[in-house]
């Protein structure tokens, strides 16, 4: 992701985090939330659910995501599901407009991000937004001084990624391997 030049289509996304799975996997801050029976995802998944219309309309922003090996080891809700959504990131990252890295357990020295960090910009970077899951729930973050902060953080965590192509087979091994 680039802060220099404005994207395509007036807006891009990156992330911090997983793609939008429509579903096939809940959250694993909050498989069910607080106060309300039966209902899985919460905020979080609301807005993941947002993103993927993003992603996957006709004139789709960019994306990019980095995903700690972490993420994609976890069985949340069983083997199926978790090969299911290993399938769909690797089907997801095959798209023009979407870049997926993960950042490997062998990576030495790594402290980056302990939570989703999505960041929301466009051709006029003030008005960027950075949201944040966390276990005591969702913010949003659009100060200036903040954003600088978090678009610092997100260049650090792609920085120690594996490429796309390497992420894509790391990422192929382990639904084999589930």
């Amino acid at each position: 992701m680039s802060q220099e030049s404005p994207p395509p289509q007036g807006g891009e996304q990156s992330s911090a985090g997983a793609l939008p799975d429509g579903g096939v996997r809940p959250s694993p801050l909050r498989l069910h939330e607080p106060g309300v029976p039966g209902r899985r995802g919460g905020t979080q998944g609301d807005h993941r659910m947002k993103r993927k219309v993003v992603i996957e309309r006709p004139d789709p922003m960019p994306y990019e995501t980095v995903i700690h090996e972490a993420a994609l080891r976890i069985k949340v809700a069983g083997r199926a599901v978790t090969r299911a959504q290993l399938e769909r990131i690797l089907e997801m990252s095959e798209a023009d407009h979407v870049t997926v890295r993960v950042i490997p357990f062998a990576l030495d020295d790594f402290a980056g991000a302990g939570s989703t960090m999505v960041h929301l910009g466009g051709a006029v970077s003030r008005l960027d937004t950075v949201v944040r899951d966390a276990p005591h729930g969702t913010a949003f973050v659009d100060s200036e001084a903040q954003l600088e902060h978090f678009r610092k953080l997100f260049r650090k965590v792609k920085a120690g990624s594996l490429p796309p192509g390497r992420s894509r087979d790391l990422i192929h091994q382990l639904a084999k391997e589930v």
